[in-house]
């Protein structure tokens, strides 16, 4: 029987083993701790142990559960707070209070509940693996369809009427090819490091729609693509991940807060139950998973909480659900490797980070994709990680690896955030590499490219105004000609008037996209016919007096989504202003 041999904080080295296998989940000491085998070196196992190992001494016994660390997936998993190796945190309180006991063992998913199920397959069908068996009405925004285990192909022999059952009943037995029959249950485990298999990868050509306008219009990202959100401490990344999961068009999110603060976590857990789905207006919580591990936990279980996440979320995509998966954040994971990897005294890298930190965050961002899937649907793993750079060094390793994985780089800027400008997403420094990829798609509703035109404009002003900004710090601003004043002009614009967004204000905190460009499409007006009156001679103060161009920055809060005529009828009064300074300057010839 293999016992402990030593313990070093949550690494065990373990003796004793008859079969010793890398990656297979076992059972430490009296309490019976979660842990993974991550090495073998000669006869003894290197055991991560993921709750804390004080108590755990010498000799103590060790159980090889014979199978990787696994997640449960099944009806349950929606509304459901797990840590990060999915034990239900709720559960866990009723069981044995606030705090979770070491060794506590409680169900990922509940035994004693019973869902509605309904089947799709008849007896005698042929079945393959990732097809639908039958559906859960699991809340009332999502379905849960339920899945033939992959590797399971044959014939249906029975299947369950419609009816009430408990996820661990037999719903179904399937006669294989090789005439194995094998028990279909609601749920099943999947090994948490394990990608799960499509039938094919698609290229990302649809948005991932998140309400925000300087994401959707200037720094899209595709369902299925992959994007960074780096910023120092009081940024902003939290809440813009809050507003993307609030706002974005996927049909399930998972929220993963991997060794962030206890209060940011309580704050997520306080809101998420009270806010209502735009679209459906039910509580967002119903189609949300929260994997809640925060920095006071065990520092293993945040590394296996990105897997947790991960895998729960391709599971909903092979359903044929596009899923929204934010980790917040990838920084304090890996900071947890960096720990793990010190304790093993693995040769350390730059800034003591494991050398295989790279290929970690590949793995990681490499899962995200758009596929058809064996159910024979389409669905999507969008993912959005949140880059903690100590003191907003975006040059630390973090940063720059996962620079190398992600199309889509929301650079959080501390100086934007200090003049209450959020998103503090900068445009000079961030891009997306999906632009071409969505183009179409836009054109397509759109009836032209005007998107990609427009953004081509906004960025060439934005741009054009951080080089002008940079002289007039040297010269002064009343230095510059009127012309390359009006471009700093315009750019405050599209700042205050577009970039900004306020995710407490009900009018503002979404933005549709035809708002965002008929907005856009006002400023440019502005500007094109601001350049034709400087033309004239007339002087940039006095377009600078217009009501218009005060009024323009307040059309994102003014004008609701489905009152986009008002936008109309402001570009229509502005043009006429135009008209008459036109009529009174255009005779002068100054």
């Amino acid at each position: 029987m293999a016992s402990v041999f030593s313990v070093n904080g949550p690494v065990v080295i373990a003796e004793g083993f008859n079969d010793i296998k890398v990656g297979n989940q076992v059972l430490v000491g009296a309490s019976q701790l979660v842990g993974e085998i991550v090495a073998v070196r000669g006869d003894k196992a290197i055991v991560q142990v993921f709750e804390d190992t004080v108590g755990v001494k010498p000799g103590d016994v060790v159980i090889d559960k014979g199978y990787s660390l696994s997640v449960e997936l099944g009806p349950g998993i929606l509304g459901t707070i797990f840590d990060g190796i999915q034990r239900p945190l709720v559960a866990i309180a009723d069981s044995c209070g606030t705090f979770v006991a070491n060794g506590v063992n409680v169900p990922s998913l509940d035994r004693s509940k019973l869902w509605d199920f309904r089947p799709v397959l008849k007896e005698g069908s042929d079945v393959k693996s990732g097809q639908i068996l039958g559906t859960v009405q699991e809340t009332s925004l999502i379905e849960h369809r339920i899945l033939i285990p992959y590797g399971t192909e044959g014939k249906v022999l029975w299947i369950k009427p419609e009816g009430q059952y408990r996820i661990d009943e037999e719903l179904a037995k399937i006669k294989t090819m090789d005439g194995r029959e094998i028990a279909v249950k609601m749920y099943q485990r999947w090994p948490v490091k394990k990608k799960r298999p499509v039938a094919k990868r698609l290229r990302p050509s649809v948005p991932l729609i998140t309400g925000q306008r300087v994401i959707d219009f200037l720094f899209p990202i595709a369902l299925g693509g992959v994007a960074a959100i780096p910023g120092g401490f009081g940024t902003g990344k939290t809440i813009t991940q809050h507003q993307l999961a609030k706002w974005s068009s996927a049909d399930v999110v998972v929220y993963i807060g991997c060794g962030e603060r206890g209060n940011e976590i309580t704050q997520v857990l306080e809101e998420f139950p009270h806010l209502k789905d735009p679209r459906k207006g039910k509580p967002l919580i119903e189609r949300t998973v929260i994997i809640a591990n925060t920095s006071n936990m065990p520092v293993a279980a945040r590394e296996a909480s990105i897997y947790t996440g991960m895998t729960i979320a391709e599971y909903f995509r092979d359903m044929g659900y596009n899923v929204a998966l934010m980790a917040d954040s990838t920084s304090r994971w890996a900071e947890a490797l960096r720990e793990i990897a010190g304790r093993l005294e693995m040769m350390p890298a730059e800034e003591g980070y494991p050398a295989y930190l790279a290929s970690r965050l590949g793995e990681f961002y490499e899962r995200a994709g758009y596929a058809d899937t064996l159910s024979g649907n389409k669905g999507s793993v969008s993912v959005i990680g949140a880059v903690s750079p100590p003191g907003g060094d975006f040059s630390e390793p973090v940063t720059m690896h996962t620079k190398r994985y992600v199309k889509t780089f929301w650079a959080l800027d501390k100086r934007l955030a200090g003049q209450r400008h959020f998103p503090s997403i900068n445009w000079i420094d961030s891009y997306s590499g999906y632009v071409d990829d969505l183009s179409e798609w836009w054109e397509e509703r759109l009836g032209n490219n005007k998107w990609k035109e427009v953004r081509n404009k906004i960025i060439a002003i934005l741009q054009d105004a951080d080089r002008l900004e940079k002289v007039a710090q040297l010269i002064g601003v009343d230095a510059l000609p009127d012309h390359q004043r009006l471009v700093i002009e315009v750019a405050s614009l599209v700042r205050f008037g577009v970039l900004q967004q306020n995710a407490y204000s009900d009018i503002d905190s979404f933005c549709a996209f035809e708002k965002s460009l008929k907005i856009i499409e006002a400023i440019l007006i502005f500007y094109d016919e601001a350049v034709k009156i400087l033309n004239l001679g007339v002087h940039i103060l006095t377009v600078l007096e217009l009501n218009s161009f005060s009024d323009i920055k307040r059309l994102k809060e003014e004008v609701a989504n489905d009152q986009l005529e008002k936008i109309d009828e402001f570009i229509e009064l502005m043009r006429n202003e135009f008209d008459e300074l036109s009529v009174k300057y255009g005779g002068a010839g100054v």
